[in-house]
């Protein structure tokens, strides 16, 4: 699977992006697929994940409410919607993908290392 994120950018503080991942290679609702962040000097962290269906979503406490994922299969495309940003938010986010469509559970899909394929990174920066 090939993973290319896309979508971000630069925006104030209380405003609006959404990130898209296209994937290509294999039969993308197999696998769940999900997004993970880095800032400056910190370690890359949960964001999200949605299963292969799409029916069932987890997310990182600190988005919760404020960023929803979802995915279009048809279009190979998952997208995180991301709303009220704060510029702790500021980061670059990746996309990932491992094979397997349900979520499992917190303990493992929020584990960086539980995923197989990954996408290349796009930077997002929120101003105050």
């Amino acid at each position: 699977v090939q993973l290319q994120a896309s979508g971000g950018g630069s925006v104030q503080a209380g405003g609006s992006l959404r990130l898209s991942c296209a994937a290509s290679g294999r039969t993308v609702s197999s696998y769940a697929m999900g997004w993970f962040r880095q800032a400056p000097g910190k370690e890359r962290e949960f964001v999200a994940i949605i299963s292969g269906s799409g029916g069932n979503t987890g997310y990182a406490d600190s988005v919760k409410g404020r960023f929803t994922i979802s995915r279009d299969n048809a279009k190979n495309t998952m997208y995180l919607q991301m709303n009220s940003l704060k510029p702790e938010d500021t980061a670059v986010y990746y996309c990932a993908a491992r094979w397997g469509s349900n979520l499992g559970t917190s303990s493992y899909y929020t584990q960086r290392g539980r995923y197989d394929y990954w996408g290349q990174g796009t930077l997002v920066t929120v101003s105050s």
